[in-house]
């Protein structure tokens, strides 16, 4: 008896029309960096722009692929912009544009110290929604438990360690963007299944960002008392 089998048809293949959002799953890295993006403030670089010139690509787009590429353990410029074509998240979070190579070196050194500061306030609001596990995007596999770090008695000391151990893994991926070989990195950011949906998902990053700006009063209050 002759078997049958699942075949393609290239050609209509090529005629498909594909929803980028139908091709990632709703807990996906690639949509809670786009959320979490969207949430910063960015208006320091946007004063950059002077108002002449052509269009450029958005702020949150060029910072949305350099976050999506050094957390999962791409770090080349030239990577970046073929994932744009290739690889779905990463066309997801680019909304189907293709900024090249030079574009995203170019945005990664005019404004790296701001960078480096607006990674760790993703990975910070990632932590407070209870998504980050910290330490396997690049060293210890630590995984630090969002109820525990929201105690009001120890967020003040907890927020400047946190912040600490952040900025140490922020400067090794910059640091491993500037190799020529780079290692693979797992993704250390697992979106939890009751965040997956948009809504939910935006709720949680809500109440992450409200604990963060209170943080930071009370960070402000204890240095202006020192």
């Amino acid at each position: 008896m002759s078997r049958t089998f699942k075949t393609v048809n290239y050609e209509q293949a090529l005629d498909l029309r594909v929803r980028l959002g139908d091709c990632l799953p709703p807990e996906h890295l690639a949509r809670f960096v786009v959320d979490s993006v969207a949430l910063l403030d960015l208006s320091a670089l946007y004063a950059h722009y002077g108002s002449r010139g052509g269009e450029p690509y958005a702020p949150e787009v060029l910072l949305g692929l350099l976050f999506y590429g050094y957390a999962t353990g791409v770090f080349s410029s030239r990577k970046i912009e073929r994932a744009t074509y290739e690889a779905v998240p990463f066309r997801f979070i680019a909304g189907n544009q293709h900024p090249d190579h030079d574009t995203l070196a170019t945005f990664r050194r005019t404004f790296l110290p701001e960078l480096k500061d607006l990674f760790v306030q993703v990975l910070l609001l990632a932590q407070e929604a209870g998504v980050l596990k910290l330490g396997t995007i690049s060293l210890d596999g630590t995984k630090i438990h969002a109820d525990a770090s929201k105690h009001n008695a120890v967020s003040y000391k907890r927020l400047r360690e946190l912040e600490t151990q952040l900025r140490a893994e922020i400067e090794e991926l910059f640091l491993l963007s500037d190799q020529s070989d780079q290692p693979d990195i797992p993704d250390g950011l697992v979106v939890r299944e009751e965040i997956a949906r948009r809504e939910d998902r935006l709720a949680h990053l809500a109440e992450a960002k409200a604990v963060r700006e209170a943080r930071a009063a009370e960070r402000a209050a204890v240095e202006q008392a020192d």
